[in-house]
């Protein structure tokens, strides 16, 4: 069992990814500003009120921790037409020499389908209300993936096509190859299954995975 840091642990895949690592056993340090809310207990879970931007807390975060789970996101709203984005861009440059320092090397980033790459397997349909609607905060994942990429860390950028309230179903598929990459649905639950095998899991390292039904 491993030592788990979770980013963004309060709501979405990040809380789904926190109760997924607790039933296989793992410790987890889930993080969050708003880490208080989250709505799991365990004793092997730690609620860590913290800000992805502070590096101070970051560093403080990761003492002891095995593995890092990245898994930031926005709400919808105005921020995603009008306003700047540099969250995810931020977060990344403070977390990468945090790990570094800490010495802790596997990091399983969430960024999603339509990020790096994989936005030129996207047909006109899907790219025009894609640039129109998630547009900025995707153009910060973009700066976000090729750090991690410049980085030595031990690396998995996962890439979930549009996202569910489903159950978990294990019946997904990791599209690992640029020619079958494809949008699609597939439920929170699920993408936090394949972040959490990738904690023991060598096979995806430096590899930037689509995951669809």
């Amino acid at each position: 069992m491993a030592n788990i840091l979770i980013i963004g642990a309060s709501k979405g895949i990040g809380l789904e990814a926190t109760r997924r690592a607790l039933s296989e056993g793992h410790t987890v340090r889930a993080m969050a500003r708003s880490a208080d809310r989250i709505p799991l207990s365990d004793e092997k879970l730690e609620k860590r009120m913290a800000d992805a931007l502070d590096p101070a807390e970051l560093e403080s975060a990761l003492h002891g921790v095995d593995a890092v789970i990245q898994a930031l996101g926005i709400a919808a709203g105005p921020e995603l037409l009008f306003r700047p984005i540099n969250l995810f861009s931020e977060s990344t440059r403070i977390l990468l020499p945090a790990m570094a320092k800490a010495g802790v090397k596997r990091l399983i980033c969430v960024t999603g389908y339509g990020a790096g790459d994989s936005r030129a397997s996207m047909g006109c349909l899907q790219s025009v209300p894609f640039r129109l609607f998630l547009g900025r905060a995707y153009a910060d994942k973009d700066i976000q993936e090729r750090l991690i990429r410049a980085s030595q860390l031990e690396w998995v950028i996962v890439r979930p096509v549009i996202l569910t309230h489903g159950r978990h179903t294990g019946r997904y598929q990791v599209l690992d190859d640029p020619k079958n990459w494809r949008n699609g649905f597939i439920s929170r639950a699920d993408v936090a299954d394949f972040l959490v095998r990738q904690i023991r899991d060598d096979t995806y390292i430096g590899k930037t995975p689509v995951l669809a039904y």
